[in-house]
């Protein structure tokens, strides 16, 4: 399947998130917006990027950015309006990109008139479309459940006296999916957008749109669990990955897989273990594309790194693809929480995203080797970093992207104030896109050199003997990379071939004759020698 040219350009492309409230300001009120985004897709066609996804443009009060949906079918006016989106979908299109936009199924905002309607009363026709819950007997909240962003799961309405569950924030009510109702909406609303030449979803916590329809306890977690069970003091058994929820993603699948070409189904699995995640895929019949999160918090230590993507490659089912990526609105950037701020490391991890099987997503200023912005809570906007700062926080990776270092950034007019404060402003397009040395260079070639060599594209992985601190592995019957993660010098034998890329440039091109050396820090993609006979 990967090598057909219908899905080749999800399942094998460099893929690319953007934030749209960061991305480009054209009416100078600090705000991202679509027409913004069309200005720059000549930068995103210039870099080989294969797709697009938006976070959320749909109307929303935002109170947690868009992912709060008031209306499924219409675009958030502080962003555009329609035209604007119908035109973006046009303009990509013309240049060879896909759009993908994200799709909220587990809750909507409090302020859509569906739970609008669903709170006026016990007996209103949209009641049974969100979670209701009646006390216990002393008043408290229906169960133990514990909400994703802290406190408790369930919200009390005064005016009807039942809790309604909210998996997020108070203002995300989660919607029942029990509903044959809800069920049948959001047919309609899948519909809508694919009918508008919308390629696909990005899916929103995909793993928690189905609960325990009896709504029992969660257990306790126990100090073997995975990190954030222990700290919400529990394992959410009954309010994720339930077993009903497959059959919603393979619901949406046979929706996605009746148009043609074919829309594209991504999931937000935010789950600990890959092994969580690989029942996503159904046997080819649920998602298209499972987010490795697992892999994107695995501790960027070479053993720590093989084994990660060992495991996954074990267990992709047959004829699905693998996605990957470093970065995203929810965490801080690949080039802080990988690199520590260390450019060569930063470096050898754009290139193991760029060669590892499957597709990859960049997040916006992934390309330029953006670092997370330093901010205090009194710059913050998002209530969940400002919540839990300074140990955990979102916007310093959602500040607006640098397209220049004049003030402004290129984002805004210069003298307006971007929504989120900007970061070091050296690091930019602009300057870098005339250093052919520079971390953007080595983007665009890599996704170049990607889109060159079939081994890279669709070859299969494995992995290569290494010292200490080295990974390295072989794509396909010619390609090898090699990443020196530790704080020595390291030789790689048996390596006879071409240096195609490296993170130091002036190796590209570069003979090797049987060992490759590297620096700390450094990493290469060699394109092995091909032996007579």
């Amino acid at each position: 399947m990967a090598g057909d040219e219908v899905d080749s350009w999800w399942s094998e492309g460099a893929l690319y998130q953007i934030y749209p409230r960061s991305y480009q300001d054209t009416n100078a009120d600090g705000v991202g917006d679509l027409p913004g985004i069309i200005q720059r897709l000549d930068h995103l066609q210039w870099l080989g990027i294969r797709g697009v996804w938006l976070s959320p443009v749909t109307v929303s009060p935002n109170a947690d950015f868009g992912y709060d949906v008031a209306d499924f079918c219409a675009v958030e006016p502080s962003l555009g309006n329609m035209t604007d989106l119908e035109e973006l979908v046009a303009e990509a299109t013309s240049r060879g990109m896909k759009v993908l936009l994200d799709l909220v199924p587990n809750h909507t905002s409090i302020e859509h008139p569906w739970f609008e309607e669903s709170r006026s009363s016990r007996d209103n026709p949209k009641r049974d479309w969100y979670v209701w819950a009646d006390p216990k007997p002393d008043g408290s909240a229906p169960n133990n459940w514990v909400s994703s962003f802290g406190g408790s799961a369930w919200t009390l309405d005064e005016v009807t006296g039942q809790y309604y569950l909210q998996n997020f924030l108070p203002e995300q009510a989660d919607l029942n999916w029990w509903s044959d109702e809800v069920r049948a909406e959001f047919d309609r609303i899948l519909r809508f957008w694919f009918d508008k030449g919308v390629a696909g979803f990005r899916i929103d916590v995909a793993h928690m749109v189905v609960k325990d329809k009896e709504l029992r306890d969660n257990p306790p977690a126990t100090s073997d669990d995975p990190f954030l069970d222990q700290i919400r003091g529990q394992l959410p058994v009954y309010n994720s990955c339930r077993p009903e929820v497959h059959d919603v993603h393979r619901r949406f699948r046979a929706i996605a897989d009746s148009y043609d070409p074919p829309r594209v189904l991504i999931g937000e699995t935010f789950l600990p273990n890959i092994e969580d995640v690989m029942p996503f895929y159904g046997t080819g019949d649920e998602l298209n594309l499972a987010f490795n999160i697992p892999f994107l918090h695995t501790p960027f230590e070479a053993s720590a790194l093989r084994d990660m993507i060992e495991r996954t490659e074990a267990l992709i089912p047959d004829g699905c693809a693998l996605v990957w990526t470093g970065s995203n609105h929810d965490v801080p950037r690949f080039p802080t929480r990988w690199a520590d701020g260390d450019p060569d490391r930063a470096r050898c991890a754009l290139v193991m995203l760029m060669t590892l099987r499957g597709s990859l997503f960049l997040f916006e200023g992934d390309e330029i080797g953006m670092v997370d912005t330093p901010l205090v809570p009194e710059q913050m906007a998002d209530p969940i970093s400002i919540r839990y700062y300074p140990v955990y926080g979102r916007d310093g990776a959602r500040t607006p992207m640098q397209w220049t270092g004049a003030p402004g950034a290129g984002f805004t007019e210069p003298g307006v104030e971007p929504w989120l404060p900007f970061g070091d402003l050296t690091v930019n397009v602009e300057d870098q896109r005339r250093d052919p040395e520079s971390f953007l260079s080595l983007c665009r070639d890599l996704i170049g050199v990607r889109d060159a060599l079939p081994d890279l594209r669709n070859g299969a992985y494995a992995s290569l003997d290494a010292p200490e601190g080295v990974l390295a592995y072989q794509r396909g019957e010619r390609t090898v990379v090699a990443l020196n993660l530790g704080a020595e010098p390291a030789r790689l034998g048996g390596v006879t071939g071409t240096i195609r890329v490296a993170t130091r440039r002036s190796r590209d091109e570069e003979r090797v004759d049987g060992t490759l050396a590297l620096g700390p820090g450094e990493g290469a993609v060699v394109l092995l020698d091909v032996l007579p006979g």
